[in-house]
């Protein structure tokens, strides 16, 4: 069951896609407030009241519908994600915001291939996951005796790495860590390897992207821990061999993001709110990333429907190719003048916001985890603030999370804005103190048909939805008015090409990248 304190939902859903909405036609009604604060505090209640997630699974359905109808998926530069959009469009456009469909090229992946079997001494099939834009063997792929590479912090990532054994002509097995999985897979191609297998650094399946069309030297998937560590003990026995066939399809598309923003408010103050529309070509991707599509287009509805102009301009984006490694986002930003980068006071990302074995996860804005990256640009610790208190406000628990760059926050972070979102987790195991805390099942991924199938209507956790959508409502509310909480952010660096310290590496993106 989700929360149902004060959803009137049919009423609600019906006015959010069928009434007229009146963003583009008119000012608040009678005298508003002067004060920021409390006019950000009324169209956040306003808009945490009627927002809600029995609505936004309307959109849901309709992108399961797009992906039934099409070839059982939505990913970018497929039929699916273009009625997608195009549903988007519709919406927003009836709703009165500015609309701007933004195309860009890139490379299609699906996988055609993804097989790997010990074939001595103990026969046995191991699951494994094709990088995209790896290298493909030949159909019935190939068979080669297995080398570990010496784990150690930079895992295959050096040369060196891979003196100490003969690597010609065999499968490299490598612990991720240090680096990208491209810069691993070719070192190990440099070492002579006909493949590699890349194994996980902690719990769960591992899914990855060479980053690059470009960027493929060998056949290269990922596998759990637990099958690395078994693969490595059993070397350390005696020669084994496997069987590994990868086979990747690919070719040039155009996709589009879809880029709304209010025809209001001040446009040197930008709100930037972001979800990636793509899935990948295994499934519907309701959870990945409908879910945060889906929150994210309730809430702009439901601002339009409030009749108020917000004083700072709010826009709205859903990305494409996110899947291929954050293309969409990265082309937003690269066709926008450094003068208007400066001018998005921030940018909130929402990607998985209802993993039904899921966590309420926060961007960790000023690494006071300690975990992994160092803090976001300055103002992206306000962000984290902003959310933990409107959870805390809700009687919600709530956990930091790493700036890993594994979705669309990560261009908008190296290009200097301060960023923040929330998720519920992917193909990471729920722990036991997790499991107390949220409920569902310790030892047991957070969305279990991550990156698969059956990521379909039955995956998705009402509660969550309902909660993170009530987030997006919260900050879509107070931002639209007041920005006081945000530091006056100097120009980035990263505007010019130059790379920004700390934060999160450039290669990264729901597949991940890094090694």
């Amino acid at each position: 069951m989700y929360a149902t304190r004060r959803r009137a939902a049919a009423v609600v859903a019906a006015t959010a896609l069928t009434a007229p909405l009146l963003l583009a036609a008119s000012p608040d009604h009678g005298q508003a407030p002067p004060d920021p604060a409390r006019n950000a505090a009324e169209l956040s209640r306003q808009l945490v009241d009627r927002s809600s997630a029995a609505n936004a699974h309307r959109h849901l359905e309709r992108f399961q519908a797009m992906a039934d109808e099409a070839e059982g998926h939505r990913a970018a530069g497929s039929p699916g994600y273009d009625a997608s959009a195009a549903y988007v469009q519709r919406l927003l456009r009836k709703a009165g915001y500015r609309v701007e469909r933004q195309a860009f090229d890139f490379v299609y992946t699906e996988t055609l291939a993804e097989k790997l079997s010990v074939v001595s001494p103990t026969p046995r099939e191991v699951s494994i996951r094709a990088m995209t834009y790896t290298a493909s063997t030949g159909e019935g792929g190939v068979t080669a005796p297995l080398a570990a590479v010496p784990a150690d912090d930079t895992t295959g990532c050096e040369a060196a790495d891979y003196a100490s054994d003969g690597f010609t002509g065999k499968i490299a097995l490598i612990k991720r860590g240090g680096c990208s999985f491209a810069q691993k897979q070719a070192a190990a191609a440099t070492a002579g390897a006909t493949g590699a297998v890349i194994w996980n650094n902690t719990d769960g399946a591992l899914s990855g992207t060479l980053g690059d069309a470009e960027a493929g030297k060998v056949p290269t998937g990922g596998i759990t821990q637990d099958e690395g560590k078994k693969l490595v003990a059993d070397l350390a026995k005696g020669e084994v061999k496997v069987s590994l066939e990868i086979r990747e399809f690919r070719e040039e598309r155009t996709t589009h993001n879809v880029v709304a923003e209010t025809p209001g408010g001040d446009a040197a103050r930008t709100v930037m709110l972001g979800a990636h529309l793509d899935s990948v070509t295994d499934g519907p991707g309701i959870n990945d990333n409908g879910s945060g599509s889906a929150g994210l287009l309730e809430v702009a509805l439901q601002l339009a429907e409030s009749g108020r102009t917000p004083v700072n301009k709010v826009r709205f984006a859903w990305w494409s190719a996110e899947e291929n490694g954050l293309l969409g986002s990265e082309a937003y930003l690269a066709q926008l003048p450094a003068a208007q980068r400066e001018k998005i006071a921030l940018y909130l990302n929402f990607d998985m916001i209802a993993s039904p074995n899921g966590a309420q996860f926060v961007l960790d804005g000023d690494d006071s985890d300690g975990v992994g990256e160092g803090p976001g640009p300055a103002g992206s610790d306000r962000l984290e603030r902003d959310i933990n208190a409107f959870l805390d406000s809700e009687g919600k628990p709530h956990t930091g999370t790493d700036f890993t760059g594994r979705s669309d926050y990560g261009p908008f972070i190296e290009a200097g804005i301060p960023s923040g979102g929330t998720d519920t987790g992917a193909e990471g195991i729920k722990t036991a103190g997790q499991a107390e805390t949220y409920g569902g099942k310790a030892g047991v991924a957070y969305d279990p048909c991550y990156h698969a199938a059956c990521d379909d209507l039955d995956n998705i956790d009402m509660g969550h939805f309902d909660t993170n959508i009530d987030v997006i409502a919260h900050l879509v509310g107070t931002y639209a008015y007041d920005l006081g909480s945000l530091p006056r952010r100097a120009p980035a660096a990263s505007a010019t090409g130059e790379p920004r310290s700390g934060g999160v590496p450039r290669e990264g993106h729901t597949h991940g990248v890094t090694g």
